[in-house]
């Protein structure tokens, strides 16, 4: 994934339900490019747990220690999945969108993104 090792133009292309790679028609690996690939690398800063990263321990969201099992976690979740969404290369601004909480305790809701090209994207939890 692009934000884990720097900027860079692809990432490779993760499954949308299992999150796991993706074959192209050759059995290669498939890669994601512009703009889909910072769109999945917003999604993917954003599941990252804090200190989960193996080769930069101070990125992810503080799912422990701030958001789950919190009364105010929604709150601290927007904040935090913005945050995240900045660190990503070509991504200029960020605005979460919470749009339900189940009984369960689990959001749902959109990552409104505008790229360093001037566009607009989204990601949806």
């Amino acid at each position: 994934m692009a934000f884990l090792f720097g900027a860079m133009a692809s990432t490779l292309l993760l499954d949308r339900t299992t999150w796991d790679l993706v074959l192209d028609a050759s059995g290669n690996i498939a890669v994601a490019s512009e703009p889909y690939s910072t769109v999945q690398d917003v999604a993917s800063a954003i599941r990252v747990f804090a200190g989960e990263c193996y080769y930069d321990t101070s990125k992810g969201l503080p799912y422990m220690r701030l958001i789950l099992g919190r009364s105010q976690s929604a709150g601290v979740f927007r904040t935090q999945a913005e945050q995240a969404a900045l660190t990503v290369p070509n991504v200029t601004a960020a605005k979460c969108v919470i749009t339900a909480i189940s009984a369960q305790r689990q959001l749902s809701g959109t990552i409104f993104l505008s790229l360093s090209d001037g566009t607009t994207q989204n990601v949806g939890f």
